[in-house]
Order: structure tokens, then sequence, then C-alpha cells
């Protein structure tokens, strides 16, 4: 209870209050804002999802979901650009695969890393494999996993927290209305030839309500393509101009109302 000698605060003074409490604690943020990361983040490579992305890029010591229809059509169109940014130091790390919908040869646009590939042979031990290999911190892991209930996203989750590296999970479009750990998860789908659309499903932010358009050409493609013939590609079809509307004389249609 408030002392009767004491001023009862006004509202505009606890507004300041809050806000200078906000400000003294980085790792809090509001709702109604994009969160800032408190760890490094890896640029995706698409100016526009960095953008949309708390830190910039794709989170590390964090889980990044991904969804599709469709696996195997994209996903790796999507991660490229950062794989190849970050390979090729002396701190680099090999990329492991885990259970991937096809068999991996020559990855085009994936730069100097090296590259590991798992094929478990039942859902437990992709899992299993999956929580050893992120808490090594020795790779950067890109697992498929189509059955994965809560408890078991959370222990990936726990352990993606000791990774220096983005750790990547992908799962069924279906599993979009289950809840998830991850603290970001994005829908993804093949466009065209050149185009992936994404969708933000969960962000440390406001929702993003408007889908992502991505220009991202295959590797071995983008090689044969000139920057010119990709543009022409992903340009968008031209609005159709609106018909001619007929010419109508207002003495003559005057007189036809009078008849």
């Amino acid at each position: 209870m408030l002392s009767p000698h004491l001023p009862t605060p006004s509202p505009r003074l606890r507004a300041l209050n809050t806000q200078a409490l906000l400000a003294q604690h980085s790792g809090l943020w509001r709702a109604a804002h994009l969160g800032h990361s408190t760890q490094p983040c890896w640029p995706s490579g698409f100016a526009a999802l960095d953008a949309e992305l708390p830190g910039g890029g794709w989170p590390t010591q964090a889980l990044s979901e991904l969804l599709q229809a469709q696996p195997g059509e994209a996903e790796l169109r999507l991660l490229a650009p950062a794989l190849a940014a970050s390979s090729g130091g002396s701190g680099s790390k090999p990329l492991l695969l885990i259970n991937p919908p096809h068999e991996p040869h020559a990855l085009p646009g994936l730069g100097e890393r090296e590259l590991l590939w798992l094929q478990p042979s039942s859902v437990a031990q992709a899992l299993w494999s999956a929580e050893q290999a992120l808490a090594s911190n020795a790779v950067v892991v890109v697992a498929w996993l189509e059955r994965a209930d809560a408890a078991q996203l959370r222990r990936l989750q726990a352990a993606a927290q000791h990774c220096s590296s983005p750790a990547f999970v992908l799962r069924p479009l279906g599993c979009a209305a289950q809840s998830s750990p991850a603290p970001l998860r994005l829908s993804l789908a093949c466009a065209g030839p050149g185009m992936l659309q994404l969708q933000l499903l969960k962000r440390r932010g406001p929702p993003c309500a408007q889908p992502l358009w991505l220009q991202a050409w295959p590797g071995a493609l983008q090689q044969q393509l000139s920057p010119r013939q990709q543009g022409a590609a992903t340009a968008p079809p031209p609005t159709p101009a609106p018909l001619a509307q007929p010419r109508v004389d207002a003495r003559r249609a005057h007189a036809s109302a009078a008849r």
C-alpha cells in the first residue's frame, strides 16, 4: 500500500521508468519490435531475409526450423550463400547432412566446405546423431527429421545452444501447426526456376504477414546463366494494361434515355 505522504507516479513517469529498465537490459525485447540477438549471426546472403531476421542473419546457438511440402527441393538453395561465405577459413567446420532426401553428390555454391553425410536407419538414430553433432560444436548440422515431438526438439535446441554456427532442422510443412522450441521457424517453397517463397512463422519480433520472394538459382544452373538472363527469368510477369473503355457521346446517351 502506498504511503499517503508519497505522490502516486503519473502514467507518463511509469512509462519512462519502464523504458529505462528496458534500456538497461539488452536481453529484453518488446514483441512489437524485432529482437536483437546477443549472439553472432551468419548473414543469409539475401538482404530481404536478413532485414526480417533478428540479429540480421541465421542465429547461432539456436535451432532454425525450415518447413516445406517437398523435401530436397529448395533448402540447399536457401542455405548455400551463408554456408559458402563461411567456408574456406581456418575455423571452417564441415557440413554434416543427416538423413537427406537424396544422395548428395557435388553441391555447387557451397564453397570449399567439407561435406559429411549420415543416413541413419531409424528416426531415433537420426535424432541421436543430430543431438550428438550439435553438442560437439564440430560441424554445421542440417538434419531432415520427418518425425520429432516437442520433447525431442527441446533436446536438440538445448544441444544447439553450444554451437558457434547455425543449426538447421527440416520438417514437413504439416508440422507448422505443432508447437516447437525453435526460436526461428520458416516455411519454404519453390516458386519458379530461380525463385523461393518464404513465410516467417516464428521469430523474436512481430509477425511477418507478407511472404518473402528470394532469387535463388540452383548452383549448377546459376553458373550457366548470365546475370541478365537470371534477372529476366525471375522478373514478375508484366501487369496487363487495363482495357480501353468505349467512348460514349453524352448528347446521344441523353437522347436515348429520354425516349
